[in-house]
């Protein structure tokens, strides 16, 4: 199957009730919180920042009320579609992290809350180098990520048929793939899942940054 084809038509369909559960999430993870927190602290006033591979907007909508000039980015007309309507007051633009269509050192951060995970081990690098191309220099890359060393495939998922596929990375194995495209670590660390708010994974929380000033 073409991943790529179907990755944005599964996620057009779940679209409406991914929004339903997932968009007031971060209510329950004060993990995740602070981690955003953090995040918006360092790059308030610094530029535009990118909610990438945003579904329904949360992550772009926390940051925004934190100060940050946040805009999203995801794969699904769909889901760009919700989150429009979820957060008028935000840019949302469908995208692909393979290609985006943003200029080089456009944005100042990029918030990358479980996209990495549709994209293919032999493409991580080439993902990564294209979101430092869009970073200005000493722009911030917080990503996050399942862990794990498995790759799964979905075919239904609350109901919904679809055709997804889920890498799940080491957190060694992913600074190793950071540091290949050239991205400086800043600071690592994993956490347990929040019981009957998530799946139930372990999690990976890497902050990097675009050298230069």
């Amino acid at each position: 199957m073409n991943q790529a084809a179907n990755l944005p038509d599964s996620y057009d369909r779940l679209a409406a009730e991914y929004a339903e559960r997932i968009y007031g999430e971060l209510a329950h993870k004060p993990f995740d919180r602070q981690w955003l927190d953090r995040f918006a602290n360092k790059v308030r006033g610094l530029g535009p920042v990118c909610d990438m591979g945003c579904g329904p907007g949360q992550v772009a909508r926390y940051l925004r009320d934190r100060g940050a000039a946040a805009l999203g980015v995801d794969l699904s007309p769909g889901m760009v579609q919700i989150a429009r309507q979820l957060n008028p007051d935000i840019e949302f633009q469908v995208g692909n992290m393979l290609a985006l269509e943003a200029a080089d050192n456009a944005w100042a951060g990029i918030a990358a809350f479980y996209s990495i995970i549709h994209i293919p081990r032999h493409q991580v690098v080439e993902a990564l180098q294209e979101l430092k191309r869009v970073l200005r220099p000493g722009g911030l890359l917080l990503l996050t990520f399942h862990l794990g060393q498995e790759d799964v495939h979905v075919e239904e998922l609350w109901g919904y048929p679809v055709s997804l596929d889920f890498a799940f990375f080491q957190r060694q194995e992913m600074e190793g793939y950071l540091q290949t495209a050239g991205f400086a670590l800043m600071e690592s660390v994993e956490r347990p899942p929040y019981p009957d708010v998530e799946y139930q994974s372990h999690r990976a929380y890497i902050l990097a940054q675009k050298p230069g000033k």
